[in-house]
């Protein structure tokens, strides 16, 4: 998201850190009704039957609204992230930043490539697009917009919309150093198999606790808004894959 002051309008919320590290806490393994993505349908015509609609539905992911950190209360500020879909020759894989250590929000994080949706921007697919390339370089020419992901409120004040989108290879990338420490892609079907994310829970000071979702890859440490955001839409691809199956 971006983090540049020269680039927004809106006024600068205090920066914000967790009060715990989220590398450490305790976790169990996830259990969910819904299980791994059949191979069959993670394929570019497959995936495109379903996220291509606007899909807005409850899904079974921790609402982090439910306590706003201070200094991020009151109205969310709207975003908007692109889910980028890499039609690789063995298969879909999903690409991702590694936020820079210094920024205000999410800082050091993995993310989607996205983020605020400005006066400018005609909507949130707008918003998705124009940020992904300052971002990343990645042109909107080798991008087909496929849908949208439910809204996503976080725990710092920001009502995050998901632009699901498939990516045809070729591109070449150029990362904002500002923002960008990196970018790399996780395959599709390491995402699509909910074995693969653990439920954290971290005490904090005042007592209580926050629980949140994590999917480790390789050396990356997928966490937070963007590890619920990615089990959401394992749950959407993994229903309608069941319901495929059933109507056979």
């Amino acid at each position: 998201m971006s983090d540049q002051p020269q680039e927004s309008t809106r006024v600068r919320r205090p920066p914000h850190r967790p009060a715990f590290d989220p590398y450490v806490q305790p976790w169990v393994a996830s259990t969910h009704a819904f299980t791994a993505v059949p191979p069959e349908r993670l394929t570019v015509e497959a995936v495109r039957s379903v996220l291509g609609a606007n899909i807005q539905r409850p899904l079974d992911i921790p609402d982090e609204s439910a306590r706003r950190y201070p200094g991020r209360e009151g109205t969310p500020v709207e975003a908007a992230v692109l889910v980028p879909l890499v039609m690789r020759p063995d298969g879909l894989t999903v690409l991702l930043t590694q936020r820079t250590a210094h920024l205000n929000d999410h800082a050091g994080q993995i993310s989607f490539p996205g983020g605020k949706i400005e006066i400018s921007d005609e909507d949130a697919v707008a918003a998705a697009l124009r940020e992904t390339e300052e971002e990343t370089g990645l042109s909107r020419d080798f991008v087909q917009v496929l849908g949208g992901l439910p809204r996503y409120l976080t725990s710092t004040g920001f009502a995050i919309t998901p632009v699901t989108a498939l990516v045809e290879p070729g591109f070449t990338l150029s990362p904002d150093n500002f923002e960008v420490a990196e970018i790399f892609e996780v395959p599709l079907s390491f995402l699509t198999d909910p074995a693969n994310f653990r439920l954290h829970r971290a005490e904090l000071a005042d007592g209580s606790a926050r629980q949140y979702y994590s999917a480790p890859w390789n050396q990356y440490f997928i966490w937070g808004a963007t590890a619920a955001m990615l089990l959401g839409m394992c749950q959407i691809l993994s229903e309608a894959a069941v319901q495929g199956a059933q109507q056979k």
